[in-house]
Formats: C-alpha cells, structure tokens, sequence
C-alpha cells in the first residue's frame, strides 16, 4: 500500500529537520559548485540544501509512481465563516488528477467570497492596487482555472489560478501559469504583502 499525502509529508518535515541538523550532506557539492571559493564559502549548509532537494525530488517521484495526491485540504475562516477547499502543497507536486480536483473546488471557494464580500471593497493586486468592480472580479473569474482564499480578521484574499500549480505563483511562469489577487477589504487594503 502506498503512502499517503500526510505521510509524504511527515517524511518530508523528518529529512528536512534532518538536513537542517547536518545530519544529511552530499559529499558531491564542490563539483555542484564547480567554484572552489563559493563552496568553502557556503560549506555545509548548501550541502544540505542539496541533500533535501534531491530527497524531496525522490518524494515527487514516488508520487507519480504510486498517484499520491499532493493536496491537501486547507480551512479558510472570515467573519466566523468557514469553507474547505484544496491547495497544492508546496513541497509536492501536483498531479493530473490534483487539478481536476482544484477546478472542481473553484465553485464552492467563489459562492464564499461572494457571500463574505457584498458589504467589501475589492481591490486588484499589481505594483499598485487599484479598486475593481464585483463584475470585472467575476470576469477575471471566469478566466481562472481554480480558486484559493486566505484571509486576515477584516480583509479577504482571492487568488484566481491558471496552468501549472507548482509555478502559478510565480511571475516568470506568465502566461502560462499564473494567478491573479483580489483583496476585499472595509476601505482600502492593508500593507500586508499576499
């Protein structure tokens, strides 16, 4: 029987305290390197850098061999409300199935953010944010592979997602992966950075 996601993810927590501890090092690193200076610099903790990288890498092969999921289900509280829905975990990869398993979630995630957000102002997240419309968020939405929430005590996060859930969050994935921020707040956002 295969592990499961939580498992994956314990052995995960297990090597990473491990290599943290010196006690996982690749003695390979100075032709990782390939800099005699750089690598006396940084000593052993690339090393184990390294050494966690190329477990973790073992980790995301498995999962492909054996379909483990790297989902899990995440609680997102507003306003004494709550919904579930998945998120990709970020020291695994997501499968075929994962993403069909996000996009079937973006219903339930937006039907919340609608609800909690009537009385807010939203805001689009870029280098400034500027406000936007319910219409314009529900536009965006519709472009959107799937949904994530997040939230604090008075604003609520909404990230809309498309391409690949491992690189979505990143900006040198775009077009192609990516994910679009909208803040709904009482007046206008807080400085915290999402």
């Amino acid at each position: 029987m295969a592990y499961t996601t939580a498992q994956l993810l314990e052995i995960l927590d297990q090597e990473m305290r491990a290599s943290c501890q010196g006690k996982r090092v690749l003695l390979s690193m100075d032709e990782r390197l390939n800099d005699p200076v750089i690598s006396m610099a940084f000593g052993d903790k690339m090393s184990n850098v390294y050494a966690y990288r190329e477990f973790r890498e073992q980790i995301h092969e498995y999962q492909r061999q054996h379909q483990v999921s790297g989902l899990i289900w995440r609680t997102c509280t507003f306003q004494e409300d709550s919904i579930s829905y998945p998120e990709l975990h970020n020291q695994l990869i997501a499968l075929e199935k994962d993403k069909e398993t996000l996009q079937a979630a973006k219903p339930s995630v937006l039907n919340f953010w609608r609800t909690q957000t009537q009385a807010l102002k939203l805001w689009l997240v870029g280098k400034d944010q500027q406000p936007i419309t319910p219409e314009f968020v529900e536009q965006l939405a519709q472009e959107a592979e799937w949904a994530e929430l997040d939230a604090t005590k008075t604003e609520l996060y909404l990230g809309l997602c498309w391409g690949n859930p491992q690189e979505c969050r990143y900006q040198w994935a775009m077009p192609d992966s990516g994910c679009r921020r909208i803040i709904a707040a009482p007046d206008e956002p807080s400085a915290i950075k999402i």
